[in-house]
Formats: C-alpha cells, structure tokens, sequence
C-alpha cells in the first residue's frame, strides 16, 4: 500500500475515533469526577511533551513551565467567552456551548493562546543564551510567579481605574476569571434588539467547548509533532547542543536559533493546554490565579522526569501517572481509617504530603534510574525506510586482474 494512502487512511481513522469519543464518552465513562481526571490527564499530557522540548531535548532546566499555560488559559478564557457572547447574539444561537459551534471557537482560541504563550516563550528564551543551569530555573520561576501575582493583585471593582489596570481587573483577580461582565457590555449597547437578547444570556463562566474531540485530537497531534521533532535535524541538533554546546558549535549549530526557538516551541504547547484547560468540559468554568502555582511547575517536571527526559512515550506516561496519583490522593482522605487518623492528628494533610512523596521519587529515581523510567528510549521504534536496490545504487563488481605467472628459470 502507498504510504500517501496509508496516512490517509490513519487520519481518517483518527477523525473517526475522536468524533466518536465525542459523543460516546459520556456513555462509557458516566461519572463526571472521572471524566474530568481523565480530560485533566491529556491535557498535562500536552504539559509534559512541552516541557520535554526545553528540559529533555535542549536541556535547559525550566521550573516556571506554569506560567506559559497560565498566559494560555487566560488568553484562551476571554477569546472563547467573547466569542461564545457575539454567537449568542449575532447568530441567535443557545447559551450553552454546542459542539457545532466548537468548530468556529475552538481554532481561534488555540491559535491566540499558543500564540500569546510562544510570545512571552520568546522574551523568557532570551536571557537563556547567556544563563545557564540553576540561573535559568530561576528566570523562569520568577516570570511564572510574577505573572502569577499580577493577575491576583489586580485592583478589582470601582477602584480598578483604566489603561493596564482595567484590563487586569477584568480577569477577576483572586477571585478568577468566569466571563466578561455583561452588565459592563450592556452599556456600550445602543440596540435595543441587542440589549433584549443580552438580558437573558445566562453567564455559567468561560464556556466549555473543549470536549473530548478536541483534547484527544490535541494530544494526538501534540505527540506526533514532538515524535518529529525528536527523529529530524531539529532534535538532534538540540541534543548535541545539551550534551556539549561548543562542540555543536564548532559543527555549526547556532545555539542562539536553537535555544530560543525550542522556549518559543515550549511555550506554544504549554499555551495550546492552557487554552485547552480553560475550556474543558466537566472541569472548572473560571481560570484562577492559583490553578498555575509552583506546585503546577513542579509536576510537568515530574511528568519529564519520570518518563525519561527526552523520551515522547516518557512524557505521555508521566503525565498519566501523575494525574491519577493526585486522584488517588484525594480518594485516599476519604476513607474512613484517614478519616480516623485526621481526628487523632488534625495537622494531617495528604496533599502536603504529594509534594514530599514526589521529591522522594526523584530523589530515587536521581540514584536508582537518572535516565528516568524509559530514558531517551521509546516505547516504539521508529520505522526506519529501506530503499530498493536498483541496478543504479548496486555497484559494479570490480574485475579480478590476472597475476602473471613467475617465469621459469632456464636450464643450462
């Protein structure tokens, strides 16, 4: 079969299978609770192959990997709930998001999210061409934090003033972002059309387009572009750059190209699951500021590490595993024995303790297992093409030229 028409065959088969997720996963995962881990888990997915491209294949430890999918979500929020209100009004369509309609919202949101991440990927990228290891991580842990505590210190309310000031304080503050105000948009309307429509628009905070079509399909092609980008020119370049930059330098890899664009491809995919993540159904329909804390950061390292920094299938299986650990946790402060446990010893948190299990496995896996669980390893080989001998490549035999033989001495 042509490989042209296998691929074909491949994508078709996986646009079949996403729409079916789409409006079958309700039936075969019928709790809401799990429907949402399971959405949560492709969505750190997404996290994890992201951060893998600066810490795995560049290495260049990042810990502030929060803030770009905190710039994504944000981004994300106010474009799909602007949009969801001009559908609302404009093309008289319901309150409630429709999956019809994800196809007009859904683009736009994941383009003007990774977008705007990948913008503020390329100023953070920067001052990696001269820092290097712990500085670095600090450079990315400040801008994640700063980003962090400008959304939560914003002056919301009658003293939010205009200019910077009034844009932050429509993202809610500490209290979070659920939708532009309506009563705000009210008073710039001079329809009277408009205004009647408007006043029956119920706000449920951000919409919720992203279904299971669009985040399984986000992983789908997330991880393919990273498999490619591992196995091309591209990622060997970034390779050789980690294990040794003035040697790659002295081959011609320009390590200024090489760094910012691998923060700036970084960036994008953690920006794409901040958009993701602030439209995902069955999840929270408003974006807070503690959602992207270091906590967050300190989990897609885990992902990384724990897979195997550099590995695709690594970062897939980090990101599953971590998710349904947090999971786990939750469940385990139900039952009755903790329950018991926390009248005896009311100090006893379990989610304090994630942190402290964390740092213990990868304080293990630093002395057991560096490479992580897969190391740069696959869990698939990649195919490698063979090409048909031809009498073109197939090199002439040499010929074989006869050896005289010695002459005999003559007899006297």
């Amino acid at each position: 079969m042509p490989r042209t028409l296998r691929r074909a065959i491949v994508t078709l088969a996986l646009i079949g299978l996403m729409i079916a997720l789409e409006f079958g996963f309700e039936r075969v995962v019928t709790d809401a609770a799990w429907r949402q881990l399971a959405l949560a888990a492709m969505v750190n997915i997404i996290v994890a192959l992201s951060l893998n491209v600066i810490n795995g294949m560049a290495g260049q430890f990042s810990i502030g990997h929060a803030g770009f999918v905190g710039v994504g979500a944000y981004t994300g929020a106010v474009v799909a709930s602007n949009i969801h209100i001009w559908l609302f009004i404009h093309h008289r369509t319901e309150s409630a998001p429709l999956f019809q309609n994800s196809f007009l919202v859904m683009p736009i949101v994941l383009l003007s999210a990774g977008a705007m991440a990948g913008i503020f990927g390329f100023v953070v990228g920067l001052p990696s061409l001269r820092l290097k290891g712990d500085y670095l991580a600090i450079v990315t842990l400040g801008f994640a934090e700063i980003f962090r505590l400008v959304i939560a210190t914003a002056q919301t309310g009658g003293d939010a003033g205009g200019g910077i000031s009034g844009a932050l304080a429509t993202l809610g503050g500490q209290n979070g972002y659920g939708g532009p105000d309506v009563r705000t948009i009210l008073t710039t309307v001079t329809d009277p059309e408009v205004t009647a429509r408007l006043n029956t628009y119920e706000n449920g905070g951000v919409p919720q387009y992203a279904g299971p079509f669009w985040i399984f399909g986000a992983v789908v092609v997330v991880a393919l572009i990273a498999w490619r980008l591992k196995f091309s020119g591209w990622g060997r370049a970034l390779r050789a750059l980690r294990e040794d930059e003035i040697a790659s330098a002295a081959v011609g890899v320009d390590p200024t190209r090489y760094k910012v664009t691998s923060f700036v491809i970084a960036a994008v995919g953690a920006g794409v699951a901040g958009g993701l993540l602030a439209s995902m159904r069955d999840g929270n329909p408003t974006i807070q500021p503690d959602q992207f804390t270091f906590n967050t950061s300190f989990d897609a390292i885990t992902m990384v590490i724990l897979g195997g920094s550099g590995s695709v299938t690594g970062a897939i299986f980090g990101g599953v595993f971590v998710t349904f650990t947090v999971k786990m946790i939750e469940q385990l402060q139900g039952l009755e024995s903790v329950q018991a446990l926390k009248v005896q010893f009311p100090s006893l948190d379990l989610n304090a303790l994630r942190m402290v299990v964390y740092a213990a496995v990868l304080i293990t896996l630093m002395i057991l297992r560096p490479e992580g669980l897969f190391g740069e390893r696959e869990l698939f080989k990649k195919a490698r093409t063979k090409k048909s001998p031809s009498s073109n490549d197939t090199p002439d035999k040499p010929v074989a030229t006869p050896v005289p033989e010695p002459a005999k001495p003559e007899a006297t």
